[in-house]
């Protein structure tokens, strides 16, 4: 009987130990993917520009009222929001890049360009970073990002700033 009772605890602990081992694989298997998909979401949301390079919106305004500097607006996210910006689509999408592109081609590399997009926070904006790229790519040297941290509607709107009839 006692031996009986010691295969039993014997079994009873072997068992244990297997389903242990399958836990720990499983909490390492759990934290690698973890790890994985935060690198996968800090590497498409890198900022691609400096701080240099953001233009504040009461700078943007100020220049569209008093029409103080010679600038080209583009817009690259879904709307159309500043007068006298040029709205190329969403540069996301592979329509709107190529929309971007194309308006770029008729534009010196030396133009101050201010681009736009304002459709959500920068961080999750899948609009500025292609576009930012691709002025990059087509050796521009005076563009700006409009600094919209929020949205268009927090940051342009709500403020007052100049909006184009829709």
């Amino acid at each position: 009987m006692k031996q009986n009772n010691f295969s039993d605890k014997k079994q009873a602990f072997l068992f244990t130990l297997h389903r242990m081992k399958r836990l720990k694989t499983l909490k390492l298997t759990i934290c690698a993917v973890m790890i994985l998909v935060t690198l996968n979401v800090h590497a498409q949301n890198a900022v691609n520009w400096t701080e240099k390079q953001l233009i504040e919106p009461s700078e943007l305004a100020n220049i569209i009222t008093n029409r103080s500097d010679s600038v080209i607006i583009i817009s690259v996210g879904p709307f159309n929001t500043i007068p006298g910006s040029i709205h190329t689509g969403m540069a996301g999408e592979k329509e709107g890049l190529k929309k971007f592109r194309e308006q770029l081609n008729k534009i010196g590399k030396n133009s101050k360009i201010v681009i736009y997009c304002g459709c959500c926070p920068f961080e999750h904006c899948p609009n500025v970073r292609p576009a930012i790229d691709a002025l990059k790519e087509m050796n521009f040297t005076n563009y700006y990002l409009l600094d919209l941290p929020h949205n268009i509607k927090i940051n342009w709107i709500d403020k007052g700033y100049p909006v184009a009839p829709q």
